[in-house]
């Protein structure tokens, strides 16, 4: 029997359910067997987050996350993947310094990692000129306002953005110029839903929230988040769909405890010789044994 393939997740007919006002449903992945995974379900966008830095290699924050890590995360997930959109992050510094040099990463993401798009952070003239740089390139380019990560040393801390009115027009204004300037998608965080609201019913591309309330037209979570894989406190907006930490810990603790017992490996896990070869190489290993004596 055949089994079709469910049809590529793209860019329009991600703005199809915007205009069908057809939630939009995101995840991180970071690796082939969790990208495949979730690629078997209905989400709409796999985001190879720079989060990676945090959940996956250990560092304090998402800024010392290369362009080598990201792409050899991108490749894995990129491979795993077949119906949903795959977009990468571009790691901080990938894009701050000259345009030449950024517009070059960016391509790296889509020729060698085979990611179909990537995401940036912020609407300085500079990210718009990039942007607008890479649309001429054909590279899709998702947008990111409001708490931004690669910002943390400007910003001091996680905190909500946008509470004040002139920090919440500020990013919708920002908001207005990416959309303007050729992404195809804004990703919102930490924001309040009411701005969210605005800016979701402002714009003619697909908003996806993090912390912004469930007026967007989308939402997105970190996968670990969601499982419930992280130790550390989840910020507010995160709900854990599965106390995954938990579930590790019984299951290795399980395993631990039987190999101990000798309760695994049973005769079920195991390999066998048929009987006259085992014969024949345990006599063989008896006339050894005598021979070096």
């Amino acid at each position: 029997m055949n089994i079709s393939t469910p049809p590529k997740i793209t860019i329009s007919s991600l703005g199809q359910k915007k205009k069908q006002q057809e939630k939009i449903v995101a995840l991180t992945a970071y690796d082939y067997p969790t990208a495949r995974i979730i690629d078997q379900t209905d989400i709409d966008i796999i985001l190879v987050g720079d989060s990676l830095g945090m959940v996956i290699l250990g560092y304090h924050d998402t800024l010392p996350v290369t362009m080598e890590e990201m792409l050899h995360h991108t490749k894995a997930v990129a491979r795993a993947v077949k119906r949903a959109l795959v977009v990468a992050d571009m790691p901080y510094l990938s894009y701050h310094l000259s345009l030449e040099t950024s517009i070059a990463n960016a391509a790296r993401f889509i020729k060698e990692a085979q990611a179909d798009a990537v995401k940036i952070e912020g609407a300085s003239p500079s990210r718009l000129k990039l942007i607008e740089h890479l649309q001429e390139a054909e590279i899709p380019v998702m947008g990111h306002v409001g708490l931004t990560p690669q910002s943390i040393r400007h910003l001091g801390n996680y905190r909500v953005q946008g509470k004040k009115i002139n920090q919440a027009s500020q990013i919708l204004e920002d908001a207005i110029a990416l959309e303007k300037a050729g992404v195809f998608s804004i990703v919102l965080e930490s924001i309040p839903r009411e701005l969210a609201q605005i800016i979701t019913k402002k714009l003619s591309i697909p908003t996806i929230g993090i912390g912004a309330g469930p007026d967007c037209d989308g939402q997105i979570l970190v996968l670990h988040d969601m499982l419930g894989l992280t130790s550390d406190i989840s910020p507010k907006f995160v709900k854990k769909y599965l106390d995954g930490r938990e579930l590790f810990l019984q299951a290795i603790e399980t395993y631990l405890t039987e190999v101990k017992q000798n309760k695994f490996p049973t005769d079920e896990h195991s390999y066998h010789l048929n009987s006259p070869d085992t014969h024949r190489l345990t006599k063989k290993s008896s006339s050894n044994l005598k021979s070096k004596n």
